[in-house]
């Protein structure tokens, strides 16, 4: 089960809505053409058409699989007594003074430059369940970072 925002699961649905509605037809339509070409043995363009369907309808069942699974977050719901998925977290990173603010997520609705970080990254994990002005320390790739939360607030 993936706990989203009904902001990230309207998006989703948008974008299942665009796959099938607009990208299915013109795979279906490469397709033809491609056939009327003539020999489908050695109709390399044809063979590509039929690849970019498959693609397609692989990426559309896991979107449907992704909408099926999530439960929206009713955010007015949340607490920001302590670190949870949708909050906020603004934090400082005690080695180097930066300031930096991660909204914790869902994995399909992460968006690095949106600010959004997946619950299932490092730092989401370490701040999990932490409150304002608890320091933690997060095994990252490049070593350990210890980071002061400084205020929790719904995303």
């Amino acid at each position: 089960m993936a706990y989203m925002s009904q902001e990230g699961y309207d998006k989703l649905i948008a974008e299942l809505k665009h796959l099938e509605s607009v990208e299915r037809p013109k795979a279906s339509a490469a397709i033809a053409e491609a056939r009327e070409k003539g020999d489908l043995s050695e109709n390399s363009e044809y063979d590509a058409a039929k690849e970019a369907q498959a693609h397609l309808e692989d990426k559309i069942n896991q979107l449907k699989l992704t909408i099926s699974e999530a439960k929206v977050v009713d955010t007015s719901r949340l607490s920001t007594d302590a670190v949870q998925i949708l909050s906020k977290v603004e934090m400082t990173n005690l080695t180097n003074k930066a300031k930096m603010t991660y909204t914790i997520v869902s994995e399909s609705e992460a968006n690095l430059r949106e600010g959004k970080i997946s619950i299932q990254t490092p730092i989401a994990q370490g701040l999990l369940n932490h409150k304002v002005g608890d320091e933690v320390e997060v095994t990252i790739p490049r070593g350990t970072i210890k980071l002061r939360i400084d205020k929790i607030t719904v995303g």
